[in-house]
């Protein structure tokens, strides 16, 4: 049975891989605003994002595969995209392409999170 989220979403999860979990989760819980769980499976630590109401992701420790380069995931900061950029700056993480227009589409602004991975920020309105 396919649930809301594998209806109406073409990602519907994501692995980002981290070198430093604890550094990783307090990243993407400040960015993103929002909880970040850790779990473990079979002695493997990882972290969940809280995706109650739409799509999913989480942490796991794979230090050989960050990369700056590659797949650009798109990550919903709607409404609140100045205040991500500035979180992920003191999280650790570094603004690679500034706050931009992105046509009808809304604005972006393109980021390097805390283990080295770059990721797209979005938003519908430059707020």
């Amino acid at each position: 049975m396919a649930d809301a989220n594998s209806l109406n979403n073409l990602v519907v999860w994501t692995d980002i891989p981290v070198a430093d979990l604890d550094r990783a989760a307090a990243f993407y819980a400040g960015v993103l605003a929002i909880k970040v769980h850790r779990d473990e499976f079979n002695g493997m630590p990882f972290c969940v994002f809280d995706h109650a109401g739409g799509n999913g992701g989480c942490l796991v420790v794979k230090p050989r595969e960050t990369s700056p380069f590659g797949l650009l995931v798109y990550l919903n900061v709607d409404g609140r995209i100045k205040d991500a950029l500035e979180k992920a700056e003191a999280l650790g993480g570094k603004v690679v392409q500034g706050l931009h227009p992105i046509g009808p589409h809304g604005f972006r602004a393109i980021i390097e999170d805390s283990e080295g991975n770059r990721m797209a920020l979005h938003s519908t309105v430059e707020a």
